[in-house]
């Protein structure tokens, strides 16, 4: 998904796989289904992870990890990103990633 602007220029309109922070209490794959909820307004079901990274960014630390998901048969909604694009694993070097998420992406590919 196309990140918003945001007062980190290294991140601000790039690519990232949808998600957000773990709360407390929370294992991952419930973060990842409440934040696609929050996100898009969509259910999804939560497969085996794909691989996890950490990353530095001058501003923050991130831990980044991707698992394969599985939507329901709704439309779903974007609330807080620009744009959404379905790829193919060969097509994902296309887009400007984050730096976090390219690293996942490098990890995997």
């Amino acid at each position: 998904m196309k990140r918003t602007r945001s007062r980190y220029p290294y991140i601000s309109e790039h690519w990232e796989f949808p998600g957000g922070k773990v709360e407390a209490g929370e294992s991952d794959h419930e973060a990842l289904v409440r934040e696609i909820k929050e996100e898009m307004d969509w259910d999804i079901f939560v497969g085996r992870k794909l691989g996890e990274v950490d990353y530095d960014y001058p501003d923050f630390q991130i831990t980044v990890a991707a698992y394969l998901c599985k939507g329901d048969s709704k439309p779903f909604k974007l609330y807080d990103h620009l744009a959404f694009s379905w790829r193919e694993r060969d097509e994902l070097e296309d887009l400007d990633w984050t730096a976090a998420d390219q690293l996942l992406i490098d990890s995997f590919l």
